[in-house]
């Protein structure tokens, strides 16, 4: 086994170069700036105090580039993960207390060893079984949440903590005469100058520009007010040492939750990696991912930092900012310590309403209008989905909401798979024309014979799938009288145990009819697998053929010569050889 196994960093150290470090060292330096305001942000978002979301920025990205697979992912705090923490952990402890972090860092934990199982289990192709749509009316409902969470801190209107969505919005009506119009100008401005700083200068870093210009408006307006409430200093060092809470009886009532983290988490970082890739040409591990996002998260729980996934912002811009390599995250984790250690005291002149503007503009960033558009005028089933989530989301439970749009996923595309298509095929040309070729006969009217019907399977034939193929088969033979089917397996690529009795089982039934089953152009691995089920023992070796000419001249000797000596279509070649036989011998 290679080193690169194990330590899959050997692998791009090999591809720096002068120029690629010149390009990373850039793309990192960007990255800090950016993930300064924002780690502050979602720390807020998941009730830590401000320092954890920059703990979480510095030690999370190096881990996960040093072990994942992308070389363009930045890991660190995000927006979904945070909103999620927040909800789950403040059912068991205050927000901000001691026992909130505790329980935080125990989550983080667990979350990376759930992940980390994933990927040594090698379970990276379950995130494709996660739809799309889930990931965003989930990350939809949770902009809306977030967005909901700051209206305190933007209008200045008391509500109580802990408030369900609906609770919270019936508070703010109910008490917008008493809005504080100094922080909603704070938070406005703020908001604002961020939303023209993207517009008008978009290679500046808006919510950091956005940001300095609330504390300055925060200092002028102190003079007349007193309610302008600031995020305090941070502490100017680097993370801290910690020690998650490993006991039973803690382990036990976050387990379920910090799968939901685990979940979300891995679902974020594969599908950004992804979306990435698709830009850069690079291949994907999604296994090595899994073990880059676990271990991160598990030795970021040591020290000081929550929960983290993919950031698509920070993921996007490390890009198109040039980075070349895993580098480039690094270094953005390196710089933002040294950031840190220069301008932590100047957060003591941080408004929370400056903080409240930044993170409405984050969670409007979070919604894909773009994406909800399209999928709501796709068809039912997808907007089902996207809805659904959507609304769990924003009235249940967030680790639920997230547990339903993962079966609802796979609820539909087990109703997918299992409703294969079944078009039926004949030859298309004269009987005596050389090599001629199956078409569906909806595309065009053709000539069948009355006693064989071709059909092709166009999906895999399991027991999910198996139900509607009998059902199908049994229509042939009810409605058309037909005895005598072939089917043809370049559609097929898998048929499992239950497939293999059902198709036997059907083959036994059409032989009572006189009839049979028949199988041409399998793939090789479904022959195999069709071979050690034992189907082709009950069916016989003779049912199976390698070319649609074998297979059309076996079943033309088992068909009633009666029904040949009349029938005037003459769809085979045999058919007019039967015939000439027939004359000569009158």
């Amino acid at each position: 086994m290679k080193l690169e196994t194990f330590f899959p960093f050997l692998s791009w150290l090999k591809l720096i170069t002068k120029d690629s470090l010149k390009a990373d060292f850039f793309a990192g330096l960007t990255g800090a700036v950016i993930v300064l305001p924002q780690g502050v942000a979602f720390a807020t978002i998941a009730g830590l105090p401000p320092e954890y979301g920059l703990y979480t920025a510095m030690i999370t990205p190096i881990i996960a580039a040093l072990f994942g697979s992308s070389f363009h992912l930045v890991s660190g705090p995000t927006t979904a993960i945070s909103i999620v923490i927040f909800a789950t952990v403040s059912k068991h402890a205050e927000a901000g207390s001691p026992e909130f972090i505790s329980l935080v860092l125990t989550m983080t934990f667990l979350a990376g060893v759930y992940q980390l199982a994933f990927g040594l289990a090698r379970f990276g192709t379950l995130v494709n079984f996660v739809s799309h749509t889930v990931v965003i009316g989930f990350t939809a409902g949770a902009a809306v949440l977030i967005a909901t969470s700051q209206m305190k801190h933007i209008t200045g209107i008391e509500m109580p903590k802990g408030a369900s969505f609906l609770d919270s919005w019936i508070d703010i009506f109910q008490g917008i005469g008493s809005t504080n119009l100094y922080v909603l100008t704070i938070a406005l401005t703020t908001l604002i100058v961020s939303i023209l700083i993207k517009r008008f200068y978009p290679k500046y870093p808006n919510l950091l520009i956005g940001m300095i210009v609330g504390s300055l408006l925060a200092l002028l307006l102190k003079n007349y007010t007193d309610s302008i409430r600031l995020v305090g200093e941070i502490p100017r060092h680097l993370p801290p040492l910690s020690n998650p809470d490993f006991s039973l009886t803690t382990l036990k009532s976050i387990a379920s939750e910090s799968f939901a983290v685990a979940l979300l988490g891995l679902i974020e970082a594969v599908s950004i990696s992804r979306a990435v890739a698709t830009k850069s040409g690079q291949r994907i591990n999604a296994n090595q991912e899994f073990i880059g996002q676990g271990l991160s998260n598990v030795v970021g729980s040591f020290f000081s930092s929550y929960a983290g996934s993919g950031s698509f912002t920070r993921s996007g811009i490390n890009y198109d900012a040039g980075a070349k390599t895993p580098l480039s995250a690094i270094f953005a984790a390196l710089f933002l310590m040294l950031i840190v250690l220069l301008i932590a005291p100047l957060t003591a002149y941080l408004p929370i309403a400056a903080m409240g503007g930044v993170i409405l503009l984050v969670a409007y960033n979070l919604v894909d209008f773009h994406h909800i558009k399209i999928t709501l005028s796709f068809n039912k089933a997808e907007s089902s989905v996207l809805l659904t989530t959507f609304f769990a989301t924003l009235f249940m439970e967030l680790e639920f909401a997230i547990y339903l749009g993962v079966v609802l996923s796979l609820i539909l595309f087990l109703a997918q798979t299992s409703t294969p298509e079944m078009p039926e095929l004949f030859f298309d040309g004269s009987p005596d024309a050389p090599n001629r070729k199956l078409i569906n006969i909806n595309k065009k009217p053709l000539i069948r014979c009355p006693q064989i019907k071709i059909i092709r399977i166009d999906r895999s034939l399991y027991f999910g799938s198996i139900n509607h193929v009998q059902n199908q088969l049994a229509q042939i033979v009810e409605h058309d009288r037909i005895y005598h089917i072939l089917i043809v397996g370049t559609g097929i690529n898998l048929i499992d145990l239950a497939g293999s009795e059902a198709l036997a089982a059907e083959h036994a039934r059409l032989r009572k009819l006189g009839g049979g089953l028949y199988f041409v152009d399998l793939k090789s691995r479904v022959y195999t697998s069709i071979a050690k089920a034992g189907l082709i023992k009950k069916i016989g070796n003779q049912y199976f053929f390698d070319s649609k000419t074998q297979a059309v001249q076996a079943i033309y000797a088992r068909l009633n010569k009666e029904i040949c000596a009349k029938c005037p279509l003459q769809a085979f070649k045999e058919c007019h050889s039967e015939q000439t036989a027939t004359a000569k011998s009158s």
